[in-house]
């Protein structure tokens, strides 16, 4: 029988509060401490009950779990830190950091001596540190393949500061995905050592699952694609100089594909019926109705607050900005009227739908579910957001301009931008052309 996980729990010693921490056997390989002792710098009588103590230590026990996990797939954080401080001190010396393996082939015999006058100008000659900064002691530590994901989320973090947690965990899902997949192919081992052969196993694994009906050539593509960009991206940032082993491996003859609208009509005379989604919970009931007279993406209903609602404007609307989220485009920002149901909805939900805010996959999994069981899902293919592609189309049967659909659907307009756009007024003139008539009650 497997030993329970210990607690992370803080424990007293020499006047403070310490980690305590056994290494579980898979990791003795890897760190012979036993226990782990980290202080986490708080004195027991600055916080008698451990309060602050015990959020220091959960902070504290992730990380050693992480740093024993690091070591045992050939990931050798100290190794890291030793290399990243000496690029540090080599480049506060006005200097580039050449692990010497390279600089003898690299740099000119004038700049290996200028290191070595270095060392002698500043009597630093006997300081292994230094030394090891502008002599290139320290070896670079090899990309693991299974870190890939880490190494690329670190490279794109400027793209990920605005986004919301949920959006984050969902951006990471699909990549951690296909890199499981491409371990289990490949092994754990430096990246350095890729070649042509496992990029062409990766497509012909993908390849073997399209030809079985388990998968489309989309999402065999996706998979795909997502290794690809990562392996590009850590060798430019890294300057790793590998062939480009990627080429050519997506999967030929795949099509877009296409959620299915609902008929308007099937929206008037079932969805909106009286009635028919009483026993949802309100909140998932109006954004229901929310969506269905705006065409608005799941993500951005949840994410209106009361600062972007506007019920007591002189036209009523919505505003979709990046608010503790980020939106999918810069066309996404958008000003939208509320017309019919969707007005009736927001005037019960004026500060948004805080049961839902940063969970669209919990709240779509239960609405689908819900069309489901009542039989409105008449197609394969058909959702929620099915709502929104039914939205365009109503616009486009009363000949919207594009423009304004486009500014409505949060699409790109083709055109040069000229002046602030449609006004609200012109854009609750078109929905009012297209608002259904809304059910007694919502």
């Amino acid at each position: 029988m497997a030993r329970p996980v210990e607690a992370a729990r803080p424990h007293k010693l020499k006047g403070f509060w310490f980690l305590v921490r056994r290494v579980p056997g898979e990791f003795t390989a890897y760190d012979r401490r036993n226990p782990v002792r980290i202080s986490t710098g708080i004195r027991i009588v600055d916080d008698p009950r451990g309060i602050r103590a015990a959020e220091v230590v959960t902070k504290l026990h992730a990380e050693l779990l992480r740093y024993w996990k690091d070591k045992r797939r050939g990931r050798d954080p100290d190794a890291e830190a030793r290399y990243q401080h000496a690029c540090n001190r080599a480049k506060s010396l006005g200097l580039n950091y050449v692990p010497v393996a390279e600089a003898a082939p690299s740099l000119p015999i004038e700049d290996i001596l200028r290191r070595f006058e270095t060392l002698a100008l500043r009597k630093t000659k006997d300081s292994a540190p230094e030394v090891t900064a502008v002599l290139g002691g320290e070896t670079a530590p090899a990309i693991m393949v299974d870190t890939m994901v880490d190494e690329f989320e670190q490279i794109v973090r400027a793209s990920l500061a605005s986004k919301s947690e949920r959006q984050k965990k969902k951006w990471r899902k699909p990549r951690e995905t296909a890199l499981n997949v491409f371990v289990e192919l490949v092994g754990s081992r430096p990246i350095t050592t890729l070649t042509r052969s496992d990029a062409l196993k990766l497509r012909s694994h993908w390849q073997d699952r399209v030809v079985a009906g388990r998968i489309e050539i989309g999402t065999a593509n996706k998979c795909i694609g997502h290794i690809a960009t990562m392996f590009r991206a850590i060798n430019e940032s890294r300057q790793l100089n590998l062939p480009a082993i990627f080429e050519r491996t997506r999967i030929g003859g795949g099509r877009d594909g296409q959620r299915l609208a609902f008929a308007p009509a099937f929206v008037q005379d079932r969805i909106l019926v009286d009635g028919m989604f009483d026993d949802l919970n309100p909140e998932a009931r109006r954004v229901v109705y929310l969506v269905v007279e705006t065409g608005l993406r799941l993500s951005e209903a949840i994410g209106l607050s009361r600062t972007t609602i506007r019920l007591d404007a002189a036209v009523p609307h919505i505003c979709v900005v990046p608010e503790g989220r980020d939106v999918k485009t810069a066309q996404s920002k958008r000003e939208i009227p509320l017309v019919g149901v969707a007005l009736m909805a927001m005037r019960e939900q004026p500060d948004g739908f805080p049961r839902y805010r940063d969970k669209a996959d919990a709240l779509s999994a239960l609405v689908n579910k819900a069309l489901d069981v009542r039989g409105l899902r008449p197609q394969p293919g058909q959702s929620l957001y099915s709502l929104r592609h039914t939205f365009e189309d109503r616009l486009t049967a009363v000949d919207a301009p594009d423009k304004i659909i486009a500014c409505l659907m949060g699409h790109k307009w083709s055109r040069p931008r000229y002046g602030v756009g449609p006004s609200l007024e012109h854009k609750r003139d078109w929905l009012e052309r297209i608002a259904f008539r809304p059910p007694s009650s919502v």
